[in-house]
């Protein structure tokens, strides 16, 4: 016997084709913005001032890099009463910040605020707030509809110790770049205290004489993936609870690995970006860390609008510091079963309402910061010599309007997965 569909079953049935048919026109919406924003890009590069690594300056840090030996670092012991205090000082600093995203957040664009040399604490700061909003996206609209409840803890955690580890290891050494400037001389013999890899001290050294904030700043990409490729990337929990799962694999599809730089212009809040297409590979999450620096400290547009932003919109974790027509802080209703499309062309349909995007502190308690698997991770100079050559401002980066195709591409995801039942 053949069971008659239901009124329910043909409606669910019936948008859900009005969907499959509209994909093509969304297809030709997603090329045209594509090369719109590609041109707006073009136009923004020719006023562009491209970030140069000084040959000169890199081969004498290759030199070094050459040169070091394998010996264990200098003991806490062996310094003098008043390093001591101040490594203790860092460190106390470090783990009050490093309590939840947020902190760190913040902990980044003071340092920028006040030494405005070190690029490295804005792109990480921009980076950061990218965490948070992936962070509470967990807790949001659309990924409770996608993932499990034990599926989005675990990815919680991978971003969470994903920004931690990095702040634990870099942002001891952004403060005692600060003690040095503070005493006159350089400090950087203290670097072992804090377990930074041999591989940053020869480039302090080389920006406490030259000031080259590119050479620096590329190190510290360099230095920071290399970081957690071990401790993080590799890792056997988060291989098959993150990195492996089907949820993971479909981030490009679904675009959810889309790292936004909101910048100001002409009063107007727009977006700029980058897609990382893969986060398993070392060389490309260090290549797009050059552009995306290259792209913010080299387009004054973007520079300008991004510090425009940065200091007008304290970071909450929620997508509406940067999108407040588009998601609200505050959830109105109960959500909706089954969910029901909200936008078109990158606007929110008539009389819907927006998505929910919780800040930090709702979405998620703060959580113990495991302490680092000890090691360094530097082995020779092979290892990174090669990311020393250039960097490129990338081809295409303006992102206004693609953003809004990518918003209508998740919920065509979400709708999807809804239709037949699945989880990722």
């Amino acid at each position: 016997m053949i069971n008659k569909p239901t009124s329910s079953t043909i409606n669910k049935s019936s948008r859900w084709l009005k969907q499959l048919l509209g994909l093509p026109l969304a297809a030709l919406r997603m090329v045209v913005s594509r090369r719109k924003e590609h041109a707006e890009s073009q136009w923004m590069a020719e006023a562009a001032e491209p970030l140069r690594l000084q040959p000169e300056l890199v081969a004498e840090l290759v030199d070094e890099w050459s040169g070091l030996s394998h010996v264990s670092a200098l003991s806490f012991q062996t310094y003098t009463q008043a390093e001591q205090a101040l490594v203790t000082e860092i460190l106390t600093e470090t783990t009050r910040c490093n309590r939840n995203n947020r902190l760190r957040t913040e902990a980044y664009g003071g340092v920028f605020t006040r030494t405005p040399e070190l690029h490295w604490a804005l792109l990480a700061h921009s980076v950061s707030r990218n965490g948070g909003w992936n962070m509470t996206d967990l807790q949001g609209e659309w990924l409770p509809r996608l993932l499990l409840d034990e599926q989005r803890e675990a990815v919680f955690a991978f971003l969470e110790r994903a920004n931690a580890l990095i702040f634990q290891d870099a942002y001891p050494q952004l403060l005692l770049y600060e003690q040095s400037v503070k005493q006159g001389r350089p400090l950087f013999h203290l670097l072992p205290a804090f377990g930074v890899s041999r591989f940053m001290r020869p480039v302090w050294d080389c920006f406490w004489k030259e000031r080259d904030s590119a050479v620096l700043t590329t190190a510290l990409i360099v230095n920071e993936q290399h970081y957690i490729e071990e401790r993080l990337v590799r890792h056997p929990y988060f291989r098959k609870e993150v990195l492996d799962t089907l949820f993971f694999g479909m981030q490009p599809l679904l675009q959810l690995n889309a790292l936004l730089i909101p910048y100001r212009a002409e009063g107007e809040l727009r977006l700029a970006g980058l897609v990382l297409e893969s986060f398993n590979s070392i060389y490309e999450r260090i290549e797009f860390g050059k552009r995306l620096y290259a792209m913010l400290f080299g387009v004054p547009r973007i520079r300008a609008g991004a510090l425009s932003f940065v200091g007008s919109v304290p970071h909450s974790g929620s997508r509406a510091d940067y999108a407040p027509r588009l998601f609200t802080r505050m959830r109105e209703g109960a959500p909706e079963e089954p969910y029901e499309a909200r936008l078109k062309s990158g606007s929110l349909l008539p009389g819907a309402h927006p998505m929910y995007s919780p800040e930090l502190e709702a979405a998620w308690p703060d959580r113990p910061v495991e302490p680092p698997e000890p090691g360094d991770w530097f082995q020779g100079v092979t290892d990174v010599e090669p990311f020393f050559h250039e960097l490129p401002i990338p081809p295409s980066f303006e992102l206004t309007e693609e953003y809004g195709l990518l918003l209508e591409r998740i919920e065509l995801g979400v709708q999807a997965a809804e239709h037949v039942n699945v989880k990722l």
